[in-house]
Parts: structure tokens; C-alpha cells; sequence
């Protein structure tokens, strides 16, 4: 062995160089060794055996170079500025409190759930008139008294004119009926048919007129209930030969030559429980559909009413107990608190006492206004839903949100649907169809209106004021000013405040003159 000489007994002189990730020594004669993941060259044996301890250095010194190039990088990622910027925020997200926003009561805030404060002006308004109920029992007693309600329908037990009177109208809705047939086979040209449909509906007037006016045992109550039965029929009359003689115009367009009637065959439409047949004109022409007509919370005729599939009778049970309650409490009110309030508000109203006179209304306002809601709930929403459902009527959209007007006309035209939709079908927008300016067909129909308004309370009353018409026209100037000079709130509150204070001075300008009338004095 120690006369072996080679390559392998000699010592070297190596060099390293470290790049990428393969080192390589340099020999001394100019050679390379290569570490692991490089082929080494051939080599002798001593080359070999020298190769494992080079790795082992070279692996030693990548592993401080790798050390030194991350400590490098993270240096450089804490001093970059996006990482600084972030560190900072997210401080600021653990420590902050306040953020940009505004007062929930500002209009920016856009907050909107307002029902606390809603229950609490409910309260209030409890209580207010809670104390003021309490002040009139014990200033007046227990002034309730059911024996009067009948009374006020009926001077004599037998004698019952306003049951008469409405039963009487049977005749002018089948005269309408029986025109309409004879219409509708051509035993009479358009225009008699026209003339027969004008004179029946004045008639019908005239008559419950006269017949209030002049049989002495009507009371005031009886004679405002049969004229609104009346009025009711005379618009659904109207609204029945307007949409019949559509049809005629619609048929005679088309000119189909049909031998059998225009009925339409028995189309079964099937809506869950209830099955219902389609018809056409003249089809409809029948006592069934005209008394479904006259019975429907509708003033609008039409050929096919949509229908509810079913009677809800847990539905019909909550609208019937409703009603009934409601109906007790409107007379208890009106006996309790609005009579009393009433009757002394005369004596200012005689002697002229300014003051006075506007403190008894102020006073009145708040019964008045409370029995004209409850009215309102009790007649629009339990009424009618009770005697549509019992009649499967299927639309139900009797008001709409007028206790969010902002005009007067958003008013008159969203508390009272069925009239609205008469008025715009069969009188607003024919008149525009002929050519007439808007604001002259929007004042038409307000007179319209003031006429019926006066109808039902001067002809019962068996005078004539006009402070109804008066004060329907009103409407005309008021919902000019409130659209032009008032809007969101205030226009609201305008609405209200015409609804409060309208209604009392226009109740006690009525029982002021009644009273005078009929008692000859005011006390």
C-alpha cells in the first residue's frame, strides 16, 4: 500500500462554487467534481472516496446561503409598504370604535323602521282618550242606550218605510234587465234603449227622494240608509248599461255570423274547489247574474268577476265578529261621547262666541275623527270582505294607502276604490275621450261627488244647506295648493289636517241648522 502512488495519495488543493442548486469542486488539475443531481465524470479511486465529505461541506455551506437569502426576504417584505400599510389596518380594525355614519334620525341615514315610535304615539293617543272618555262618564253618566238605536230606524213599530222603499227597488233593477234584453235581440233600436236606461235611473232618484221627503214616519237614519241603497243602484245601473252596450259595439265590430246565441259554450274554469263558467254577451243577460251584480262590493260591471276558489269560513267568522263589535262601538261613541259634545257646542254658535265656537271644535275633532276610522275599518275592510267572501268575490283591493297622501287626489283616489274605479271607467276618461281639459274632468267628478254628498244628508235631514257641496268643492282649490306649494310631510299632514277639522265643522254647521229648524231655539 505505501508504495502505491496515484492520483488518490496526492493531496489537492479544491475549490468550491455554489450556484443555483448544484455545487461543483475544482481540482487543482483543472477538473470538476459535481454533487448529488449532476452526473460525476469518471474519475479514480481516490476521487471517489473523497467525493462523500465534499458533499458534505458543500450541503453545509447551501444550507447558511439558504438562511441568509429567506432572512434577506423577510427583511424586505417588512419594510415593503404594502405590508406596513396593512399592519396598520389591521390595528386600526381591532382597536377603532367609530366609523362614518350618520344620525338615524337624519334624513340620510335612510333609516325607516320607525314602529317603536309608532307604538308609542298608539299609546299615547290610548291614554289621551282614555282620560277624556273617563271625563265624560263621570260629567255625564252612562248615556249608552240600545232602545234608542232602533228608534232612530223606526218612529213606529209598524210602520217601516225604509225596508219598503229599498224593496221597491227590485223594479228599477229589473226594468234595467228587461231593457237590456230587448237590446240585445233588437226589439229596440239604441237610442230608445238609451232614453228607457236615462229615465229609469232618474226615476229611481226622484223616487227614494220624494218617498223620504214625504212620508212623515222616516226617520233621519232610515232615510240616509235607503238613499245609500239607492245611490249604490243607480252607479251600478249606470256602470251595467255602459258595459252591455260595449259589448254590442264589440260584436257589431267583429260582425260574426253566428246562428246559435253569443253565449259562450260551457267552459269550465277550474279555481281549486270551485268550478265557474265563462259567458258572453248576451249570455250574461240573466237574474242570476244581475242580483250576483247588485249584491258584489262592486260598482263596476263586468262579464266574468274573478272568484275566490273557496269560502274561508275561519276568515268569514273573524269579519262577521268584527262587524259586529265594531257596529256596537260606533253607537256607544256617537251616544257616549259625540251627542254631548254636540249639543253643547249651540250656545257659542248663537251667540257668535268666537272662541268658544273654535274650542267646541277642537273638541269635537278628536270622536268625530275616531268614529270615522273606526267606520271606515268597520264598513271598507270588515263589510265588505264579509259579503265578498260569502259571495266567492275575488278581488279584494277595497282602499288602498291614502293615510300616506301627500295630495288631496292621492286621497279621493286610494280611500275608496270601488267609487274611484266608477268614476274613472264611466265618467273621467270618457269625458277625456271627448277631448275635455283634465283639470275640467277632475272638477266634473268632484261635482259629481259634492251632488251625492249633499243628496244623502239634506234629503234625510229635510233641509238644504249645501255645506256638503260646499265643502266636496272645496277639494278643488285645497288639492290645487297642497300639489303646488306642499309636498312629502307636509302635503301629509295637510291631507290630515282637512280630515279633522273638515268633517267636525261641516257636522255641527248641519245639527246647528236641524236643531234650529225643528226646535225653533238653540239653548
Amino acid at each position: 500500500m505505501s508504495d502505491t502512488k496515484g492520483p488518490a495519495a496526492r493531496k489537492r488543493r479544491t475549490t468550491f462554487s455554489g450556484g443555483g442548486g448544484a455545487a461543483s469542486v475544482k481540482q487543482a488539475n483543472g477538473t470538476k467534481v459535481h454533487d448529488a443531481g449532476g452526473k460525476p465524470p469518471q474519475s479514480p479511486a481516490g476521487v471517489k472516496a473523497a467525493a462523500p465529505e465534499v458533499s458534505k461541506k458543500h450541503a453545509s455551506h447551501n444550507g447558511n446561503v439558504g438562511r441568509e437569502e429567506t432572512g434577506k426576504k423577510q427583511q424586505q417584505s417588512r419594510n415593503s409598504p404594502r405590508k406596513q400599510s396593512s399592519a396598520v389596518e389591521d390595528i386600526n380594525d381591532r382597536l377603532s370604535c367609530h366609523v362614518l355614519q350618520e344620525s338615524l334620525l337624519s334624513s340620510a341615514s335612510g333609516y325607516s323602521n320607525y314602529r317603536g315610535i309608532l307604538n308609542w304615539c298608539v299609546v299615547m293617543l290610548v291614554l289621551s282618550n282614555a282620560r277624556l272618555f273617563l271625563e265624560n262618564i263621570i260629567k255625564y253618566g252612562i248615556l249608552v242606550d240600545p232602545i234608542q238605536v232602533v228608534s232612530l230606524f223606526l218612529k213606529d213599530p209598524y210602520s217601516w218605510p225604509a225596508a219598503c222603499l229599498i224593496i221597491a227597488s227590485n223594479l228599477f233593477i229589473l226594468t234595467a234587465l228587461y231593457v237590456e234584453r230587448r237590446l240585445a235581440v233588437g226589439m229596440i233600436s239604441e237610442t230608445t234603449g238609451r232614453i228607457l236606461h236615462i229615465f229609469n235611473l232618474t226615476f229611481m232618484l226622484t223616487f227614494s227622494s220624494a218617498t223620504v221627503l214625504s212620508v212623515t214616519s222616516m226617520t233621519p237614519v232610515g232615510g240616509v240608509f235607503s238613499l245609500g241603497i239607492y245611490t249604490v243602484l243607480f252607479l251600478k245601473l249606470y256602470s251595467y248599461q255602459d258595459a252591455n252596450r260595449w259589448c254590442r259595439e264589440i260584436r257589431q265590430a267583429k260582425a260574426k255570423s253566428l246562428t246559435r246565441s253569443y253565449s259562450c259554450p260551457d267552459v269550465q274554469q277550474s279555481n281549486g274547489s270551485a268550478v265557474h263558467s265563462l259567458v258572453s254577451y248576451p249570455g250574461n243577460l240573466t237574474h242570476r247574474d244581475m242580483y250576483y251584480f247588485v249584491f258584489a262590493p262592486t260598482l263596476c260591471y263586468q262579464l266574468n268577476f274573478p272568484r275566490s276558489p273557496r269560502i274561508r269560513k275561519r276568515f268569514l267568522i273573524r269579519r262577521l265578529f268584527e262587524m259586529l263589535f265594531l257596529m256596537q262601538l260606533l253607537v256607544g261613541l256617537i251616544q257616549q261621547w259625540m251627542v254631548p259634545t254636540i249639543q253643547n257646542s249651540m250656545k257659542p254658535f248663537r251667540e257668535m262666541d268666537f272662541s268658544r265656537m273654535v274650542e267646541r271644535l277642537l273638541k269635537l275633532a278628536v270622536p268625530n275623527h275616531l268614529i270615522w276610522l273606526i267606520f271606515f275599518y268597520w264598513f271598507f275592510h270588515s263589510s265588505m270582505n264579509v259579503v265578498a267572501e260569502l259571495l266567492q268575490f275575488g278581488d279584494r283591493e277595497f282602499y288602498r294607502d291614502w293615510w300616506n297622501s301627500e295630495t288631496v287626489t292621492y286621497f279621493w283616489a286610494n280611500w275608496n276604490i270601488p267609487v274611484h274605479k266608477w268614476c274613472l271607467r264611466h265618467f273621467y276618461k270618457p269625458m277625456l275621450k271627448r277631448g275635455t281639459n283634465k283639470f275640467l274632468a277632475q272638477t266634473a267628478v268632484f261635482l259629481v261627488s259634492a251632488f251625492f254628498h249633499e243628496y244623502l244628508v239634506s234629503i234625510p235631514l229635510k233641509m238644504f244647506r249645501l255645506w256638503a257641496f260646499m265643502g266636496m268643492m272645496a277639494q278643488v282649490p285645497l288639492a290645487w295648493f297642497v300639489g303646488r306649494y306642499l309636498n312629502g310631510n307636509y302635503g301629509n299632514a295637510a291631507v290630515w289636517l282637512s280630515l279633522i277639522i273638515g268633517q267636525p265643522i261641516a257636522v255641527l254647521m248641519y245639527f246647528h241648522d236641524y236643531y234650529v229648524i225643528h226646535h225653533g231655539s238653540t239653548k
